[in-house]
């Protein structure tokens, strides 16, 4: 700019020229599947299932394809579908549940046991299962928000004493399905049979479906649910961002807490009796980490969808079924979960890198 020319008159001559520029980035087809990976997690584990389906239904056929076998699926997951949900909201915060499955088992017979040994209203036995499951998550929240101890060692310890409390309340006695049946059979509710298009449905799966549906909503379109993200992405952010990290906390436990109650409901449904030996209170924590970790969420937090965990349930679903019918050593399908396992951490760390 010369020392006759003002100010404006540059602005004037120049308005059309580009003073800075930022260049745009030709991403290329891997950084386009990259960028699709890293917007929506729950496209893996999709893939993946659309896969698996196309691959059994190609190798057995119309026995695979039938809407018995699909539907059968459903049924089999739909207790590690709705534990996987709540694991999913714990991993969502940079946590972890140990003790989901216990939770589940004891709620159930808690239900059964306000019914059949204080005669208790069976409606209002499953409502006090559900506020048992709310408050014990309640006090995992507590420990883990106020306390700050980490939550794998405040489940962990959590898993043992609700295992222990299940068979010294129940004394290890099994309700049987005739007695509720007969009895209470508002217990086995979730049981009832739907037929739709020649398959058959229960309203346990309906339950899920719902579930699923519902936190996948909120985690979406509320501010609580984009509270919980920002409190698994980095939580001292969140906090001096205006976020209450406490109250977050203390209420993803306890609606925790309340989806496994829920997932004790569906138990009684899904097996007609009420059992404290179940092996959902052993091995449901892990179904369900299994099921969120093969459905992308990822376990540093902050990142991934409820949608996703359903994916991975019905994924665990698929190979149980499809190897079943095929014949295959059951220790297949666990060898094939393994993989999934690391394949998904691997997806996820990959993506982590790329983004940084």
């Amino acid at each position: 700019m010369s020392n006759t020319e003002s100010f404006e008159d540059v602005v004037k001559t120049r308005r059309e020229e580009n003073f800075a520029e930022f260049s745009s980035e030709t991403h290329g087809l891997l950084g386009r599947f990259h960028h699709a990976l890293h917007t929506t997690p729950a496209l893996v584990p999709l893939i993946v299932l659309v896969s698996a389906i196309a691959v059994f239904g190609i190798a057995l056929g119309s026995k695979f394809f039938s809407p018995f076998a699909l539907t059968l699926i459903l049924q089999q997951v739909q207790i590690v579908g709705v534990l996987a949900a709540a694991q999913s909201l714990v991993i969502l915060t940079a946590g972890i549940d140990l003790s989901v499955g216990a939770l589940a088992v004891l709620s159930s017979v808690i239900m059964g046991q306000m019914t059949f040994r204080y005669g208790i209203p069976p409606f209002l036995a499953v409502v006090i299962g559900l506020a048992f499951g709310t408050a014990i998550g309640a006090v995992n929240g507590w420990l883990v928000s106020r306390v700050k101890l980490p939550p794998f060692i405040v489940t962990l310890g959590m898993w043992q004493i609700l295992l222990a409390a299940n068979y010294l309340y129940s004394a290890n006695e099994t309700i049987r399905a005739q007695d509720i049946e007969a009895d209470a059979p508002f217990l086995q509710f979730l049981g009832t049979k739907v037929q739709m298009a020649g398959a058959t449905f229960t309203l346990g799966v309906f339950l899920m479906i719902v579930l699923i549906l519902g936190l996948a909503y909120a985690l979406r379109s509320t501010a609580w649910g984009r509270h919980v993200y920002a409190v698994g992405d980095d939580p001292e952010a969140a906090q001096l961002s205006g976020v209450n990290v406490h109250r977050t906390l203390m209420s993803v436990y306890m609606v925790v807490g309340f989806i496994c109650a829920l997932a004790g409901w569906v138990m009684i449904g899904r097996f007609g009796s009420v059992s404290p030996s179940a092996t959902t209170g052993v091995i449901g924590n892990i179904q369900s980490i299994t099921a969120v970790v093969i459905g992308g969420i990822s376990l540093f937090g902050g990142r991934g969808s409820i949608a996703g965990s359903f994916f991975g349930a019905l994924i665990v679903g698929v190979f149980e079924l499809g190897l079943r019918m095929a014949g295959a050593d059951p220790q297949w399908t666990y060898l094939l979960i393994g993989l999934l396992i690391i394949a998904a951490v691997t997806v996820d760390q990959w993506i982590r890198k790329v983004t940084a």
